[in-house]
């Protein structure tokens, strides 16, 4: 498996922007599809984006296509969430995973980071 730590959450204002990042450790980072999902308070986690192990495959969830961009740099071991105008509805904790295979799906992800704050004030 791969340990995953995210960082780079905090507050921002609504239209703002906010990069975070994904750390990778234990096993060959390129092996792996890597991928954002992210939770707000009394809701389901939810998917946001994952990227192929050579980047060239990339899916987004209807409801950041367009404001947000992954990316990924295999060569330091990480992953990139770069977010533009950015919404309150946005607000939620960021998580990143890892698969096997590029997916959407929650439960393919084997290896889950702890997750950073993003909060988005009006």
């Amino acid at each position: 498996q791969v340990q995953l730590v995210e960082s780079g959450g905090g507050l921002v204002q609504a239209g703002g922007s906010l990069r975070l990042s994904c750390v990778a450790s234990g096993r060959t980072f390129s092996s792996y599809v890597m991928g954002w999902f992210r939770q707000a308070p009394g809701k389901e986690r939810e998917f946001v984006s994952a990227i192929s192990w050579n980047g060239g495959k990339i899916r987004y969830a209807d409801s950041v296509k367009g404001r947000f961009t992954i990316s990924r740099d295999n060569a330091k071991n990480t992953v990139y969430l770069q977010m533009n105008s950015l919404k309150p509805e946005d607000t939620a904790v960021y998580y990143c995973a890892a698969a096997i295979t590029l997916t959407t799906i929650e439960r393919h992800f084997g290896s889950w980071g702890q997750g950073t704050q993003v909060t988005v004030s009006s």
